[in-house]
């Protein structure tokens, strides 16, 4: 794997992470909200990742091995789906969205849920951080022991003849 294939699968998936945030705190913000422009109260939205595969055959998957070529793949958002759940009837006959029952139908959002995800999320986007700041680091590493050292810097270092 080079430098900049591990630098894209870190990014690809501080990503992912982000937009799976972005829609937890979406999802938190509207768990109340019993009305909507389609009509109904607000349905709970989910990010689906995908591993981006490559399209090698096996055996220039083996060639790839052998000849050190990046095999490193990405994490993508394929789509934000609406929970299926149905909505939570809860008792509430004052409420301007209440049925002839009384009963008014709040979002499918379980902030516990909502909580573990975005802890997870969070988690997740910390690792791809640590592994982008690590491969970076070996980049500096390789950089300061390949790069020719001034002269100055050279004849400091060597014992005076004296």
């Amino acid at each position: 794997m080079s430098f900049l294939s591990a630098f894209n699968t870190s990014v690809s998936g501080m990503t992912a992470q982000r937009q799976r945030v972005n829609t937890i705190s979406e999802n938190i913000a509207n768990a109340e909200t019993t009305r909507t422009p389609q009509g109904g109260p607000y349905r709970r939205r989910e990010v689906i990742l995908a591993s981006v595969a490559n399209d090698r055959t096996f055996e220039e998957e083996l060639l790839s091995q052998d000849r050190s070529v990046s095999t490193s793949t990405e994490v993508k958002v394929v789509g934000i789906v609406q929970d299926e759940r149905p909505p939570i009837l809860r008792f509430e006959p004052g409420h301007p969205d209440a049925n002839e029952e009384g009963y008014v139908e709040m979002p499918n959002v379980n902030i516990m849920e909502e909580m573990v995800n975005l802890m997870s999320a969070n988690r997740s986007y910390e690792a791809n951080t640590a592994a982008f700041n690590a491969t970076k680091t070996m980049v500096q590493s390789c950089l300061i022991y390949t790069s020719p050292r001034p002269r100055a810097v050279e004849e400091a270092r060597m014992p005076s003849s004296a």
